[in-house]
């Protein structure tokens, strides 16, 4: 067993996730050009806008049930020896289990997206 979580976001520019609504989301040109689709933590998802999505406007949160996905998920080192999970795959829309605009509360966290 691990401790793990179960659950990871994906942040998504409003054309992104238009193409996760039809289907699935293939990836962002980042994801796309280093051959997974990167995730993060809700610990994790703050600092991720702050340095991936800085001055951007329009975008959204996809909540994404990581054991839904299986093995194509893969939990590797990136920013600050973190752990962060990465789809090896694409994201099927119906592993989505919330989504909504990036808001923030009032300490600037970015606000998880809530299922309706």
């Amino acid at each position: 067993m691990t401790d793990r979580p179960t659950v990871a976001y994906k942040v998504l520019t409003d054309q992104q996730m238009r193409d996760l609504e039809v289907d699935r989301f293939k990836g962002a040109p980042v994801d796309l050009a280093d051959g997974y689709i990167h995730l993060s933590t809700s610990q994790q998802l703050t600092e991720t806008v702050a340095k991936h999505f800085a001055g951007q406007e329009n975008l959204h949160v996809a909540a994404i049930d990581l054991e839904a996905l299986g093995n194509s998920v893969k939990w590797e080192e990136s920013r600050g020896g973190q752990l962060f999970p990465h789809i090896y795959g694409t994201l099927p829309l119906e592993v989505v289990i919330a989504y909504g605009p990036l808001e923030r509360d009032d300490r600037g966290a970015v606000r998880l997206p809530v299922a309706g």
